[in-house]
């Protein structure tokens, strides 16, 4: 028996901590399975409870490693430290970004690195001449099952790989510039997307590439010219194969193509805006708005394409959706410590967010890191130079962004009262339970009162943090508990300790002589009155 050790990765184009399942566990399993070997998969979480869990495999493969470093709530993403003490009496292999981070090679251990896939299929025995073209399309449609595994079943998000690598291959920092672009055919798309539809999922991510709008696209121009037909053709042919999915979201989208081709980029954001689900984010990988960064960062897009692509969007994904959220807005990716930043790169960053709150737009998450240098990128000719320099500059600057921004435009996209679906509860800290939708992107909100985990709850939005909002849970005001009524805007201890004494309520008459007629149409929007 083989292990299979999801150490979880975060990359570039891939998201692999829970809830997210990235590609990699499926794809080894179909590849056990192909070649006739029986295997084990658990999770880094599942381990660490457990580390007799692969005690009878023979060897095990570890999948690890965070590219681009975040706070993660679904589950801790394996450490180099903890490497080094997995089984050193068995064979481990080694695949993932972590490779990137060894210094030496590691004793015990075989790392392959990317695209693995291939070279780990021979390490195993298999041989060349029994693999299809696209082998990759075959494993993600044996490994489909691996999904049951997981701990987290059936509250999984899976993410779909639609293509692999990067067409620019300039940005100084970006790994991605180690993949030559390599396109999987729509139907070993949904192909996969029907297995694992068939094994109980109903979440999905089209991520893993590095601009979901150029999937298909005209690949023979300088910027690649994206195919609205195809685009619809695509997601017509998912949800004709998997009508009940619950979640169809995106990834990245690089601004650029937007500006460079307006009319098919419009096209292509109401075919989503129709086709995928609402709280929907496109991650714009914007960097910088300094010029002289992007300049001497070979970045993309430059700030005025941004601001166009965030109105384009807003056009369009703007309104609420059934969940609460709105369909489609744009993410925007910064990145501190690039070549040529100075104290003035901070300004003009924080100027252009300004700018969005000014022109009454909406975005849906502001990423601001310090970037990760590694050795085979141009940043590793100066290193983190800038970000041990700019370190102070940096965390003022996130500390502004939170306060000046973050809350406001939360404020905005989620006002007062708005009704969140399908919150999926995580985790509880004292009479908060903590959850968030099954999405691309989504936000936490503490839930006033005490759940379990991955109970699912809907709740109104009461009050925001810097990046988070508390809502109160749907409930009868004959069940709401004192802790929960206090949080209700503009009802208080006193009228929340007097509803608690005057209860039951037999209809809306009986709360009216209670509460007054004011606060009254305050309850009827956060809770269940007993009709008159």
């Amino acid at each position: 028996m083989i292990g299979i050790l999801d150490g979880y990765v975060d990359e570039p184009s891939c998201l692999g901590v829970p809830p997210y399942m990235a590609p990699y566990p499926r794809y080894i399993a179909g590849m056990l399975e192909k070649l006739g070997l029986k295997w084990r998969y658990a999770t880094a979480d599942e381990y660490r409870r457990n580390p007799e869990i692969f005690q009878k495999a023979e060897k095990i493969i570890v999948i690890a490693g965070i590219a681009v470093p975040g706070k993660y709530l679904g589950g801790k993403p394996l450490s180099l430290r903890e490497l080094f003490s997995i089984y050193p009496d068995k064979e481990k292999i080694l695949v993932g970004p972590i490779i990137l981070e060894l210094k030496e090679e590691m004793e015990g251990y075989t790392a392959i690195p990317f695209p693995f896939e291939y070279k780990l299929y021979q390490h195993l025995g298999g041989k060349a001449e029994n693999l299809s073209r696209n082998f990759v399309n075959e494993f993600a449609v044996l490994g489909a099952r691996v999904v049951r595994e997981h701990p987290d079943f059936p509250n999984v998000i899976c993410e779909i790989e639609t293509y692999r690598g990067c067409y620019w291959k300039r940005c100084s920092f970006c790994i991605e510039r180690i993949h030559r672009v390599s396109m999987r055919s729509p139907k070993a798309v949904i192909d996969e997307i029907k297995a694992l539809y068939s094994n109980g999922v109903r979440h999905f991510r089209l991520g893993n590439q590095t601009d979901f709008f150029t999937y298909m696209a005209d690949f023979s121009r300088e910027y690649p010219k994206p195919d609205p037909d195809f685009m619809k053709s695509f997601h017509r042919a998912i949800w004709k194969e998997c009508p009940k999915i619950k979640t169809l979201h995106l990834d990245n989208v690089n601004p650029k193509t937007i500006a460079e081709y307006p009319e098919e980029s419009r096209e292509i954001i109401k075919i989503i805006v129709c086709y995928q689900t609402p709280g929907n984010v496109a991650a714009f990988g914007m960097e910088s708005a300094d010029e002289k960064v992007i300049e001497r960062n070979n970045l993309l897009a430059h700030p005025n394409e941004v601001m166009f692509a965030i109105e384009m969007m807003n056009r369009y994904g703007r309104h609420a959706g059934y969940n609460g959220l709105p369909y489609f807005l744009p993410g925007i990716n910064f990145v501190f410590g690039l070549k040529g930043e100075t104290k003035e790169t901070f300004q003009k960053n924080y100027d252009f967010l300004m700018d969005i709150l000014e022109r009454e737009l909406l975005v849906r998450r502001v990423n601001l890191r310090q970037v990760k240098v590694f050795d085979f990128t141009p940043m590793a000719e100066i290193g983190e130079r800038n970000v041990r320099r700019h370190k102070r500059y940096f965390k003022l600057f996130k500390e502004k962004i939170r306060k000046d921004f973050d809350r406001r435009m939360l404020e905005r996209v989620l006002p007062k009262g708005r009704l969140l679906r399908d919150l999926r509860v995580e985790t509880r800290s004292g009479k908060i339970s903590f959850a968030r939708q099954l999405a691309t992107y989504p936000i936490l909100v503490g839930v006033v009162g005490e759940f379990e985990r991955n109970t699912f709850v809907d709740a109104r939005v009461v009050d925001y943090g810097e990046r988070s909002v508390t809502a109160v849970p749907e409930l009868d005001i004959n069940r709401a508990s004192l802790h929960q009524l206090i949080y209700i805007p503009g009802i208080g201890r006193s009228t929340a300790s007097a509803i608690i004494a005057r209860r039951p309520f037999r209809d809306e008459g009986e709360v009216e002589r209670t509460v007054g007629e004011e606060k009254l149409r305050i309850l009827k929007r956060y809770l269940f009155l007993p009709k008159s």
